[in-house]
């Protein structure tokens, strides 16, 4: 770790670049967190650079390199094709850096950026916003060998995100999340896809076959007229649901005794988990992850391995095309 985080009372200086609409929810975070200095936010767009920094009372900047030497720590939301030159800039700084989903464009781009932080001893952290919803700590002890996931997440259409497509703008979480509860290689994917409102593909179904026999059923779609984000685990003797959208847990365990004859008794658990904070719970980890010296939460390799997983997904969403 580098000297700029040794000293766990100092202030951390921070700042957002990209202050769009989730980029203005980071810098709000950050300023909101005791002892953590939000120093400025940066953004292409100058104008709107100076009306969220003049509503929380810091610098504005037009060009996210005025910032390097004023800060210790940086959230990263800008469009996803400046990701990789945006986030060398600072972690070549040495520079903490949180940038969100997905990594890089290429994994060419995320390797180097991987291998920067580690050379510079920064902590290089992902947004997986997921990984921080209440509804996935829940199952943590009830989870044990997924044998098959079926993952929905759909939504209305929003101008917003629609630089990439609907796998690495929507499905990518799903990924992440799956990808780490099975803890297993990608042996083979098959996937299918259609583009509806934009030149890209708006919804988008895959299957993945893990090396360890898992298999996965993944759907995602920005042209939905409703919102929703579930997920159902399939393991012995277990059944589990998760909604992350209305942060509800449902798991259903073959009981003792029978129902009927060769039929067990089923012992139903559902839990409703109210009222969370998924950002503020992942800015807090980058912040602990910097201060304490440790591995962060969703590592630039848990990052990595999503987008690549993404990236298959299209190379067989493109063969379909070809």
């Amino acid at each position: 770790m580098n000297d700029q985080s040794a000293t766990a009372a100092a202030p951390l200086r921070t700042a957002v670049i990209g202050v769009g609409y989730l980029g203005s929810f980071h810098a709000q975070k950050y300023a909101a967190i005791p002892d953590v200095q939000l120093v400025g936010v940066a953004d292409s767009d100058p104008a709107r650079a100076r009306e969220v920094a003049d509503s929380l009372d810091v610098s504005s900047h037009g060009d996210h390199r005025e910032l390097i030497g004023q800060v210790d720590a940086v959230s990263v939301a800008v469009p996803t094709q400046f990701h990789h030159a945006v986030a060398r800039d600072f972690l070549a700084a040495g520079v903490h850096v949180l940038i969100e989903k997905p990594i890089t464009v290429t994994i060419e781009e995320a390797d180097e950026l991987i291998s920067l932080a580690h050379s510079r001893g920064v902590v290089f952290q992902v947004g997986h916003l997921e990984r921080f919803n209440p509804v996935l700590m829940a199952i943590d002890g009830i989870l044990s060998e997924p044998l098959f996931v079926e993952s929905v997440r759909i939504a209305p259409f929003k101008p917003r995100g629609t630089d990439v497509n609907v796998v690495l703008d929507l499905m990518i979480h799903d990924i992440e999340i799956i990808q780490h509860i099975v803890r297993s290689g990608v042996r083979r994917v098959d996937a299918i896809g259609a583009p509806v409102f934009t030149s890209e593909e708006d919804i988008a179904n895959a299957r993945i076959l893990f090396d360890n026999g898992c298999v996965a059923n993944v759907t995602a779609s920005r042209i939905s007229l409703k919102s929703e984000r579930k997920m159902r685990i399939f393991q012995r003797d277990a059944y589990i649901t998760l909604d992350f959208q209305n942060r509800k847990v449902l798991v259903a365990r073959k009981g003792s005794g029978e129902l009927f004859p060769g039929i067990p008794n089923v012992r139903v658990d559902e839990r409703e988990l109210g009222q969370a904070d998924p950002l503020l719970r992942e800015i807090e980890s980058f912040i602990a992850a910097i201060r304490n010296g440790t591995p962060p939460e969703v590592s630039g390799l848990d990052g990595r391995m999503a987008l690549s997983t993404a990236l298959t997904i299209n190379n067989s969403l493109g063969r379909r095309h070809s």
